[in-house]
């Protein structure tokens, strides 16, 4: 096919992304795979390459303009997690606007850095991985711990001296314990006796991930009766090149690590790279943030095009692994630009994005839109797994407000993933389902 008509698919996959990531909860890779069905019907229509280049626009977009939706309308998905702090603070100051643009920076700074490994992708990333596919459990085992033991006990040093001073230390980190085992129990649970129909076995862990990190932040919304202020549409930010460049290379750093190794996600990799680099500034968390999600979403995709690795990392490249299995240097090239030209068009539609959501928010109050968001997160889970689907959102919903309740890391989550394939990475995770009943 010829690369401009290619570069045509991937434009048009971004436009697509651009619509779907302001549906809050909605993630690109569930309307992915019901495109990777829809491909057996529409044959010569969508030919696999087409498709793959569809998928490039589409991962492209949609990591850069999700953030809209995260900031404004507070459903984060498990990349974005970190995202929202800050932006919700930068909302509250009228400043919303800002923290789209820092973090759509960040993402374009994360673009460049994939654009930059383009000379030595091929020679240097196959070699790495060669190098690490031994130690990977020990790696996922040691970020595991690196993750628990930082959430070290705190508190406010307000309560009175005895057993509740103690508690009060000490509540987090045991809701940030409770939350990892609950998740990991839970992901045990549903990937060895899966409760959703086989016929959507795909979406087996969507109304999990739904519960516990889009469900939760509704309900704390729509309790709290958040009030969104007018927002102002500065004309410049407040970060220089150098904070840009810093932001944007520790949040690489963590992007890339989330891209290439298993079930580390954007998020994950965000936060070892931000404690790494010692970010404590709001201006560098949005930019390194943007600029980690970006790398581990499109990065996780791009690097499925190397030749000599072909690394299949993230729910959009394993999806396109099943139809599409072709890596030459010409495609990488071709997918690289199509990722830099749908990456600008992306960060340019969400300056006009975002000024939309506000005017919806300036005639919708946020309470209402909150009760839609959660109307839509529950429609999706029915549609796409039935009522056992509902089942285990509800579950998971009871996991995921253990962290808003006891101010723990919502991160803690992600146990749901890394629980049980860290336990089977080293060897014992049919032990443990066999303990639990599940085989």
């Amino acid at each position: 096919m010829p690369a401009g008509l290619l570069l045509l698919w991937a434009v048009g996959g971004a436009l697509v992304a651009a619509l779907l990531s302001l549906i809050p909860a909605l993630h690109i890779y569930n309307v992915a795979g019901f495109l990777l069905l829809a491909t057996a019907a529409l044959g010569p229509l969508m030919p696999a390459e087409a498709l793959a280049f569809l998928f490039l626009g589409m991962i492209t977009s949609y990591s850069i303009l999700n953030t809209i939706a995260s900031i404004f309308f507070s459903v984060p998905d498990d990349s974005a997690i970190f995202i929202v702090l800050p932006g919700q603070k930068y909302l509250l100051q009228r400043r919303g606007y800002e923290a789209v643009v820092l973090t759509g920076l960040g993402g374009l700074g994360g673009i460049a850095v994939l654009a930059l490994l383009t000379p030595f992708a091929s020679s240097l990333l196959p070699r790495l991985r060669a190098i690490l596919q031994p130690h990977l459990p020990w790696i996922l085992w040691t970020i595991i711990a690196y993750m628990l033991l930082s959430e070290w006990p705190k508190g406010s040093d307000r309560a009175p001296a005895g057993l509740k001073r103690w508690w009060d230390g000490w509540r987090s980190l045991a809701a940030g314990l409770a939350t990892f085992v609950l998740a990991g129990l839970l992901g045990f649970v549903l990937m060895y006796k899966s409760l959703v129909p086989v016929t959507v076995a795909y979406q087996n862990l969507l109304p999990a991930f739904i519960g516990l990190f889009a469900v939760p932040w509704v309900l704390q919304n729509i309790l709290s009766r958040t009030e969104v202020p007018p927002q102002h549409f500065a004309r410049s930010i407040d970060a220089g090149p150098a904070e840009l460049i810093r932001g944007t290379l520790a949040g690489a750093f963590g992007g890339l690590l989330a891209a290439f190794f298993p079930v580390v996600t954007g998020g994950i990799g965000g936060f070892i790279a931000g404690h790494a680099t010692a970010q404590r500034d709001d201006r560098l968390f949005l930019i390194s943030q943007g600029a980690s999600k970006v790398v581990y979403y499109v990065g996780g995709l791009l690097f499925f095009f190397v030749p000599g690795l072909q690394l299949t990392r993230g729910g959009m490249a394993w999806m396109l692994s099943t139809v599409y299995s072709q890596a030459t240097p010409s495609t990488y090239l071709l997918a690289v630009a199509a990722v830099v030209l749908t990456g600008g068009l992306a960060f340019f539609l969400s300056l006009g994005l975002t000024r939309l959501v506000v005017r919806l928010l300036a005639r919708v109050h946020y309470r209402w839109v909150s009760l839609g968001t959660l109307l839509v997160l529950l429609l999706i889970v029915l549609a796409m797994t039935g009522p056992a689907g509902l089942f285990v959102c509800a579950v998971a919903s009871g996991i995921g407000l253990i962290p808003v309740l006891w101010g723990s890391r919502r991160m803690n989550c992600m146990g749901l993933l890394l629980l049980p394939i860290g336990l089977n990475m080293a060897g014992v995770g049919d032990t443990v389902a066999g303990w639990l009943g599940l085989l």
